[in-house]
């Protein structure tokens, strides 16, 4: 009746029959044990005897006693003891699975094929309900990576995955169902019990799923309430109210103060003026990302104020935020940073600083051509102080470089040998575009017969680098210099530069003036000469250079020219510049213009709006500046807004992007790995053909036309 009773009473089956009779045997032993330590006591009694006969008769009394009632608790009670063990052991046993089917975590049994064999109630419920008794782990949570799964037995392995907006924590453990670890838990070795006793052998997983939600949720939102800082500063502040009377000028002031109080108000930021012009504001994060998410829409709302109250101005406003940092310290230099890179793109846009990345919004206007040359003069003295204390001197431009960047460079080489220091420049690879102008210079008595040197031969005249310093023109990335190991050698680094800055730069110049609205390098450096002293003059030869540079990169005065690329070049002028000399010099052969007519078949006009064509100069040394003069020959052509041409070159494909307003080709640009400016740009892809190349391109106008950045 016994065994019925618990039988009927829990469920048990065969097995726990078995079970229930092997734990009988055990604890009828257990029970032995008393009689058998009462022939312990028989013998000392003996021994008492022996020594003292008086007191082993006292002994022999409770000896017997101890005898009698041993036998008699394992003779009349032994059943009920034996019962009463085994049917609270068996109640144990049928709680624990209880509890382990109703328990709140939710857990299961994988065979080596990763099959369910066993699951509780909360599993099933929150990840298997509509599946059948055995089922893929896979089919329960797709999330779960099974190369992930441990791979040895007794190894423990953690997934983090999440189901719509729930996230849960996985532990999984391995085990060997026909050996048995001193360590494993009590929840483990039933688990490995369940195992055996539906007929699984071998290896399994134990798999346990907490769930996250709660805790992921707290962890977000004291991420979110992080604070970000940001700098807002006014483009061209005092250039923009100089046209505009005093009445309209403070209404002017009132109405864009308000409108960032506004703005800022709106998303709960704190904001403080610290100079007329100046602001920072504290944001916290996860209002920075609606504010990322409608593309920070103050830059348009600064603007329409300036039609709405003066046409003649022009005032913009660039910011700066850091963010994704540990400490207001970091994030406060991460915002430092970014508003330097925002206005050194020109301004009218808004960089975001992270750890990890770099983020630019805006930047839609053209670059506004500052009036006052307080800069370029404060910049030549700096220069000049710089070479001063140098030995000597390294200029280098870009690699392949143009006639900007020589041009650039040999203005440099006045300045540095007229103020008596020695002075190289890097030349690594020379082009057919540039043969005709480093003719001029060799074999010239006026210059030195190594005026122009390799990577190599810069190198060995670097040396170890004390007193070295290196000049670089036309460009603010150093991974496309001409040389790019001489940065580390060197004492100081000089930067002169007009294209737009991205995320890459030079680490701690001495000098850094980088002007995007300037319409050349030539141009910027041109400037600098009047302002580096008397006896800096130019001769005939620079001058033509400095000319070309500006020529070629303005597309013969037609891209971007301002009043002061005019004003340099009336004191290139005044220096022995001749115009039909240069004209002569840049003269194209009659066979790249069969292959910029090649080019003009070949083009598609993609969108009805952009020029996209491959450029086949493989004939020709210097076959990117190729297409570059194909990309600015497209923009002639009525209706179209931007060009966009690709030229295979030593296993890249060379990217040469053009617009005259319509589109910034630098924003296109620089989603694919590249930079320049609004109306100018280029892109290198790598591990790419031609053709891909084109559909690279043409994704990039499609998403940016989605996401609203162009018509």
């Amino acid at each position: 009746m016994v065994k019925y009773n618990i039988v009927g009473a829990f469920g048990v089956g065969k097995d726990e029959l078995m079970r229930t009779e092997k734990m009988k045997k055990i604890l009828s032993g257990y029970l032995r044990w008393p009689l058998i330590l009462g022939i312990l006591l028989v013998i000392m009694n003996i021994h008492v005897y022996t020594m003292d006969p008086e007191k082993g008769i006292y002994v022999s009394f409770y000896v017997g006693a101890y005898l009698l009632l041993a036998l008699l608790l394992y003779l009349v009670r032994r059943r009920t003891v034996l019962r009463d063990l085994v049917s609270y052991a068996m109640r144990f046993q049928v709680a624990t699975s209880k509890m382990a089917m109703e328990f709140e975590i939710p857990m299961c049994i994988l065979d080596s094929n990763f099959i369910s064999v066993w699951d509780n109630n909360r599993f099933r419920e929150v990840f298997a309900p509509e599946l059948g008794r055995r089922f893929g782990i896979s089919e329960a949570i797709p999330e779960i990576d099974l190369k992930s799964m441990p791979k040895e037995v007794g190894e423990t392995g953690d997934m983090h995955f999440h189901v719509g907006k729930s996230y849960y924590h996985a532990v999984i453990r391995r085990l060997d169902i026909d050996h048995t670890g001193d360590k494993e838990t009590h929840s483990e070795k039933e688990m490995k019990r369940r195992a055996r006793h539906i007929g699984i052998s071998g290896q399994l997983f134990l798999l346990y799923v907490f769930d996250d939600t709660e805790m992921v949720r707290v962890v977000q939102e004291n991420y979110d309430q992080r604070l970000d800082v940001g700098l807002l500063y006014i483009d061209n502040y005092e250039e923009s109210l100089d046209t505009v009377d005093d009445v309209r000028r403070a209404l002017l002031i009132a109405l864009v103060d308000r409108k960032i109080n506004k703005y800022m108000l709106q998303h709960d930021a704190i904001t403080r003026k610290l100079e007329k012009d100046k602001y920072i504001f504290l944001v916290q994060h996860k209002y920075l990302a609606e504010i990322q998410a409608d593309k920070f829409s103050i830059l348009e709302d600064i603007k329409g104020i300036n039609a709405g109250v003066a046409e003649e101005t022009n005032i913009t406003i660039s910011m700066g935020v850091g963010s994704q940092v540990d400490t207001y310290r970091k994030r406060q230099e991460y915002a430092r940073s970014a508003i330097d890179l925002a206005l050194g793109r020109g301004g009218d846009q808004v960089v975001v600083k992270t750890k990890d990345n770099t983020l630019y919004y805006g930047g839609k206007s053209i670059e506004q051509e500052k009036n006052t040359r307080v800069k370029a003069r404060v910049k030549a003295h700096a220069l000049r102080d710089s070479i001063s204390v140098a030995d000597r001197l390294i200029i280098m431009g870009h690699n392949m470089p143009d006639v900007d960047a020589i041009g650039s460079a040999l203005g440099i080489y006045r300045i540095a040998t007229d103020l008596g220091k020695p002075a190289r420049i890097v030349v690594d690879s020379v082009t057919s575009a540039l043969e005709p102008l480093l003719k001029l210079f060799k074999g010239n008595k006026d210059y030195p017969e190594d005026l122009f040197l390799n990577a190599g031969q810069a190198s060995e005249y670097v040396g170890n680098g004390n007193g070295v310093l290196l000049v670089v023109v036309d460009v603010n990335r150093p991974s496309y210099t001409d040389a790019p190991g001489l940065i580390e050698k060197v004492s100081s680094i000089v930067v002169i530069d007009h294209h737009r800055q991205t995320g890459e730069g030079f680490s701690n110049p001495t000098l850094s003036y980088v002007e995007p609205f300037a319409s050349s390098a030539c141009e910027m450096v041109a400037e600098i000469i009047q302002y580096s002293g008397d006896e800096v003059r130019l001769k005939t030869l620079e001058a033509d250079a400095l000319y070309s540079g500006i020529m070629v990169d303005t597309n013969n005065f037609m891209n971007k020219p301002g009043v002061r690329t005019f004003e340099a070049v009336a004191f290139l002028r005044r220096c022995g510049a001749e115009m039909i000399r240069i004209r002569k010099m840049f003269r194209t052969d009659l066979e790249e213009y069969k292959i910029q007519a090649e080019a003009v078949r070949n083009m598609n006009l993609f969108m009805d709006a952009y020029a996209i064509a491959p450029c086949h100069a493989d004939q020709f040394s210097d076959p990117t500046i190729i297409g570059s003069k194909i990309a600015n020959t497209f923009l002639d052509i009525q209706g179209v807004k931007a060009s966009f041409v690709l030229t295979p070159y030593n296993g890249k494909i060379f990217i040469s992007a053009r617009s005259i307003d319509e589109l910034n080709v630098q924003l296109v640009m620089e989603k694919l790995g590249g930079g320049g400016h609004i109306n100018m740009a280029g892109a290198q892809l790598t591990d790419c053909t031609l053709e891909e190349g084109i559909e690279k391109v043409k994704k990039v106008l499609t998403d940016m036309r989605k996401d609203g950045d162009i018509d």
